[in-house]
């Protein structure tokens, strides 16, 4: 069923409103009888989607909200999420970065809402890969992923002043691939495991031209190092 406006051919042009056979409906721009401009359109599931269109495909800016609650809103082309755009999940983590014929891919950041952590760096179609930066509440991992795993040289940067410096190495068990469907959520869980080289103070860094502390003002404590060192060994057991 359709109801709007239609050109000298008969096709529809222009704004209108229709029922789709299969229960979806769809309001909004027509240009020669394809969905072209700002249209909303409504599942039969409960999703719909209000944003640009070209003939007939999500394209250009929209929001997309699904079925179980998650939420896409960013760039189409095509039909899929391409471009930039920020998706919310069902559990509340969100991902704000670069995407790719319907994955994250380039770079972004994903936020884990139940822990607080942060993944920020590259993405290759879907999975966590390149230079990126875990931050934790109270310490930060940066350096290469790949397949979703930590691996090589990085360094772990304490909030109590030091750095644990070392590398991933590939554990004896190898569970094996399973391709990650778009909707889930990136895993936190490691197939590598963490061997520490050593630990050092934190390497200084001057912010807006301010002064740095002296050393005396950043000790570091053998204590809190070896706190350090067997926080990072729990957290991989």
């Amino acid at each position: 069923e359709y109801d709007g406006e239609r050109d000298s051919e008969g096709e529809r042009h222009g704004r209108g409103k229709a029922r789709l056979p299969n229960g979806d409906t769809y309001e909004g721009e027509y240009q020669h009888g394809a969905r072209s401009g700002q249209g909303i359109y409504r599942f039969k599931n409960g999703a719909y989607y209000t944003g640009e269109y070209l003939q007939n495909k999500k394209h250009g800016r929209g929001i997309f909200f699904y079925p179980d609650g998650s939420k896409y809103e960013g760039d189409w082309v095509d039909d899929q999420r391409h471009g930039y755009g920020v998706y919310t999940y069902a559990n509340g983590d969100t991902y704000t970065g670069e995407w790719s014929n319907n994955n994250r891919h380039g770079q972004g950041t994903y936020i884990y809402k139940d822990t607080g952590s942060k993944y920020v760096g590259g993405w290759a179609n879907g999975i966590q890969e390149g230079q990126a930066e875990l931050i934790h509440l109270n310490h930060r991992f940066k350096g290469m992923f790949l397949k979703g795993n930590p691996v090589g040289r990085g360094k772990y940067v304490f909030d109590i002043g030091c750095e644990q410096h070392g590398e991933y190495i590939q554990s004896e068990q190898d569970k094996g691939e399973e391709e990650e469907e778009e909707e889930d959520e990136p895993s936190l869980l490691v197939e590598t495991k963490w061997k520490a080289s050593e630990i050092t103070k934190l390497t200084l860094w001057t912010p807006h031209g301010e002064n740095p502390p002296s050393p005396r003002e950043a000790p570091l404590v053998p204590a809190a190092a070896a706190a350090a060192a067997e926080a990072v060994e729990e957290r991989e057991e």
